[in-house]
């Protein structure tokens, strides 16, 4: 209680306290009779060193003694230096107030040129500001507290800082996936200097901090107990202690009488406490089982055993029960700080080791009389600039503390502890110094080899309370019973129930309605989802969805359902069908072109055709309409005439190819047309209703008015409804003209309404329904990863029935379905095929005729002659070949027929007009000449011939007549 009220006073009425209390106890140069070295030579130069220290403590015992062997080993090894330190002893108590009496004491009436000391952090806390006052250094290598290193400029920490474990143990965290740490520390300035650290560290591998435990330095063990049932209540399992070890011990003992030294638990310590192991032996592992500790790493030189050795020899003589059985760190360190102030006293001004008076005269107090050192500037910097390799290492100050290195992980066994590993910058977290490796294997409290989950819910049996929505309008989602208070099968509770299993640890769990005493609902979602936050449910199930001002108070595991907002209209057939609705299936260029290419296709066969088939001869109407019939004929593959030309059958072949794709495309598009509804929605998006001013629907109870707002939609236009059948109504009658809702809602309204609504617009992004639990809850990563595996491995299809019944109508969600006539587009290739076959079979044909009548084109070269010979050249062409009935005759009768016809093309009496040209034909087209007609057969009545008949008959006639 004295402590706590002088913590409270100012700091000058503080230290004159503390001056009055030094002078009463008589503290004085004659008191200090304590010193390290023995007698010095009368050719060296004392160096007076101030130590405060609790000698009564293992490690101000332990310390001192190192400290005497670093004087006695550095002046062996520089015997030629003249400069001696001599330490002048006060052997204080742990408490604040006579570490400062004795550096008062030490600086007015010794008047020290450097003080090492004091032993703990909230010792060094005042006696630095005595220090600071006077330009002394004030060297500490076992206050370890990060807020010291910014308290002065005079200030030297010779040892590692606390902040410098936090990476350390934030590794541990991580290498093992926890996700919860509560750090239980002293209440002083030593426990809470890490805090913050240990927070950060935290933070950065996303692991967190629910709640701190800070125990007094005076509780008692009803007080520890008290504190250790209330986190045993919470779901945390892994704690970090920070303390010292009277209380550390006492913390442990009273864990292990808790039950929380048990399997499944995570215990870990900081080096300030790591090495109680070694200091209290059986009596703390018993109490300690399990426990994983970081302390600083100091490599096993000869050197170092030699001096635990030597040590050893030394402090069973000064104490020969003692249960120390060899230095610790600190003591290392206390050896080391004794060597870099040897060395840095070395080599200043002897003149300048007093004490510059201070200009105060007449105070009521000493202290304002406390003058500054000549030499503590000096001092400071030669210090802060060592840079030698120590007995616990490199040691070499940044910032004026010691800089950390490697740490070593110790796992507290049955028979003593354990290194299982090490942390360096370089590797993090190894099994091995030099190289990246696993830790080695560790035993967790209760014996377990396998590492704990680091948290346990729901604790102590209890079950899990999982709040449930009401949601009368859409069951599938949520379902009470007639009750109204019991939670039925349902499409969410199934989902959860499917994801639970898929944990791999068992987690009991009941669902409760939030329902008030009449069986209705007791709030909006928003309610119930903070009623998570207050930890008046420890979960909730149902159709919440995850939205960014809900995140603010929970966790939200990953989406269960397909995300989204859209819009949902009514629908109708847009295509009328009538008596003509048989042409819409190709377009009108694509009718044309069709026509086109059968007639063209006709006249191409019937030109190949004509002068060797008798099915392509006859009258003009019958030649014309065998053109037409045979083209069109090939559309149902109808056409009886055989062709005889092998190129008008390649043609031919080519054509019914064409004519069988256009066919089957026709077919299929008119029965699109002619049995399927061409639905289109009324409205296509929710800027048209905008403009238009129309009224539109939401879900009660949903985020939806909010969305509509920021899309600038007037909210007189809004109306909440509750149910897929109100939604049904409100659509049918005109109330509203489309419905604004999440896309797993309307899904389920289309699976009841088939065909006559659809969704349609612009789908907003949200991200769907989430199952809620508390900030941090180590639940949510492992849930999210089981909603994951039911989705991939198809029982969310199986549960979706409930949803959606056998979806045959969900169809109907998509965009609707348009036919649109074929195009010639589509086309234009197959086209270009037969085209391009038939234009050759053409050319081909036409060009063997002409080379086989080339005399006629060879006996004129008058340009009127010309078209004389193409007007014969056609009247020869209409005439049948003579193969067509009979062997094609040859020798002098050809000869002669041909000759006789290039003869009367220079005879111009008979080619002055057409009718002489038809004479000249008919009348060298004999019985026996090849273009002529067959000769008669035995028997038949002859025909006469008239030479000269002015009007001869037609090719047609002469035909028919044989």
């Amino acid at each position: 209680m004295r402590r706590a009220v002088h913590l409270l006073l100012p700091l000058p009425f503080l230290l004159f306290q503390l001056f009055l209390f030094s002078s009463s106890l008589g503290i004085g140069p004659q008191r200090a009779s304590a010193r390290a070295g023995g007698t010095l030579p009368e050719s060296t130069v004392p160096f007076d060193v101030g130590v405060i220290l609790d000698t009564g403590s293992w490690i101000g015992n332990m310390s001192w003694t190192c400290m005497s062997l670093a004087v006695e080993d550095f002046y062996a090894a520089h015997p030629n230096h003249t400069t001696r330190l001599r330490f002048h002893l006060r052997n204080t108590d742990q408490d604040a107030i006579s570490a400062a009496s004795a550096a008062i004491d030490l600086l007015k009436n010794v008047q020290v040129q450097a003080i090492i000391g004091p032993q703990t952090s909230t010792q060094a806390k005042f006696v630095i500001e005595l220090g600071d006052k006077t330009q002394v250094p004030i060297i500490s290598f076992s206050a370890r507290s990060p807020a010291l290193s910014s308290q002065t400029s005079y200030f030297i920490r010779t040892a590692w800082s606390d902040s410098s474990q936090a990476k350390v143990i934030a590794s541990i965290v991580q290498a093992f996936k926890w996700r919860e740490v509560v750090p239980i520390f002293e209440d002083s300035d030593y426990g809470n200097g890490i805090v913050p650290y240990l927070v950060d560290a935290f933070q950065e591998i996303g692991a967190h901090v629910p709640y701190r435990s800070k125990i007094p330095v005076s509780a008692t063990k009803d007080k520890i107990l008290n504190e250790l049932y209330e986190l045993k209540d919470k779901q945390t399992r892994v704690f970090v202690v920070h303390m010292t070890y009277s209380l550390g011990l006492q913390l442990f003992s009273s864990a292990n009488e808790a039950g929380m030294m048990k399997e499944g638990y995570v215990w870990i310590t900081t080096y300030g406490l790591t090495d109680i192991v070694d200091l209290n032996g059986s009596s703390a592992i018993s109490v300690m089982k399990g426990v994983l500790g970081v302390k600083p790493y100091v490599s096993e030189t000869k050197r170092l055993r030699d001096f635990k050795m030597r040590w050893r020899k030394k402090y069973y003589q000064e104490d020969p029960n003692a249960k120390v059985s060899e230095p610790t760190t600190f003591g290392l360190w206390a050896y080391d700080t004794v060597w870099s102030l040897a060395a840095a006293a070395q080599g200043l001004n002897s003149t300048n080791y007093t004490t510059q008076e201070s200009d105060v005269y007449n105070s009521s107090t000493d202290l304002a009389t406390l003058g500054s050192s000549l030499t503590g500037t000096n001092l400071r910097d030669r210090i802060i600039n060592s840079n030698f390799s120590g007995i616990s290492g490199k040691f070499h100050l940044i910032d004026g503390q010691l800089d950390s290195s490697a740490f070593e992980i110790i796992n507290v066994l049955g028979h003593g502890e354990r290194r299982v590993g090490f942390w360096t910058p370089a590797f993090n977290l190894s099994g091995h110094m030099d190289m990246k490796a696993d830790l080695q294997s560790i035993k967790w409290p209760g014996g377990n080899k396998a590492a704990p989950k680091g948290w346990e819910w729901p604790t102590s049996g209890k079950w899990l309370r999982i709040g449930v929505p009401v949601k009368p309008g859409f069951s599938q989602f949520v379902k009470l019973e007639k009750d109204n208070k019991t939670i039925g099968r349902s499409y969410c509770t199934e989902v959860f129930d499917a994801v639970m299993k898929k944990l791999p640890y068992h987690v009991p769990y009941k669902y409760v309605a939030y329902v008030d005493a009449k069986g209705e609902s007791n709030g909006t979602y928003d309610d119930l989802v903070y009623q998570v936050y207050l930890e008046n449910f420890d979960a909730v199930v149902g159709d919440v969805t995850i939205i960014a001002n809900r995140s603010l108070y929970v966790d939200f595991t990953l989406p269960y359902t397909e995300s989204g907002v859209s819009m949902l209209v009514p629908i109708k057939d847009k295509r009328h069908k009538s008596a003509w609705t048989f042409l819409e299936p190709l377009t009108t260029d694509l009718w044309l072109a069709s026509g086109a290419f059968f007639v063209f296709t006709g006249f191409v066969v019937w030109f190949l055709e004509h002068r060797i088939n008798n099915e392509f001869r006859g009258s003009r109407a019958r030649q014309l309409g065998t053109i037409f019939y045979f083209s069109f004929s090939t559309l149902v593959f109808a056409h009886r005439e055989k062709v005889a030309s092998n190129l008008s059958r390649v043609v031919v072949i080519i054509w019914v190819f064409v004519v069988l794709i256009l066919q089957q495309s026709y077919t299929a598009s008119l029965t699109s047309m002619l049995t399927m509804q061409q639905l289109e929605p009324t409205v296509t998006d929710l800027d048209e209703l905008i403009r238009n001013g129309n009224y539109v629907g939401y879900l009660n109870d949903s985020f939806m008015p909010g969305l509509l707002r920021r899309l600038n939609f007037n909210e007189s236009r809004i109306i909440a409804y509750n149910s897929p059948k109100e939604y049904h109504d409100a659509m049918s009658n005109g109330t509203v003209a489309a419905i604004v809702d999440e896309i797993p809602y309307i899904k389920v309204f289309l699976s009841m309404y088939c065909n006559k609504y659809a969704m349609v617009g612009r789908t907003y992004k949200t991200d769907g329904f989430g199952f809620v639990f508390p900030k941090g809850s180590p639940l949510v990563a492992d849930v999210s990863r089981a909603i994951l595996d039911v989705t991939e491995n198809g029982n969310m299809t199986d549960i979706e029935k409930i949803l959606y019944g056998d979806g045959n109508c969900l169809n109907q969600s998509d965009t609707t379905i348009t036919s649109n006539g074929l195009t010639l587009n589509s086309f234009w290739g197959l086209f270009l095929v037969t085209g391009a076959a038939t234009l050759c079979a053409l050319v081909l044909h036409l060009g063997g005729f002409l080379y086989e009548h080339r005399k006629i084109l060879r006996t004129c070269d008058s340009e009127n002659s010309l078209r004389q010979k193409l007007a014969l050249l056609a009247k020869l062409y209409d005439q049948a070949d003579p193969s067509l009935h009979g062997p094609k005759k040859t020798g002098a009768r050809d000869e002669q027929v041909i000759n006789d016809i290039v003869a009367s093309l220079h005879n111009n009496s008979v080619l002055r007009s057409p009718s002489s040209i038809s004479n000249y034909g008919h009348g060298n087209f004999g019985p026996e000449d090849d273009m002529g007609t067959p000769p008669e057969e035995p028997g038949t009545p002859g025909r006469e011939v008239a030479s000269h008949n002015p009007d001869p008959p037609s090719f047609a006639e002469m035909l028919n007549e044989r």
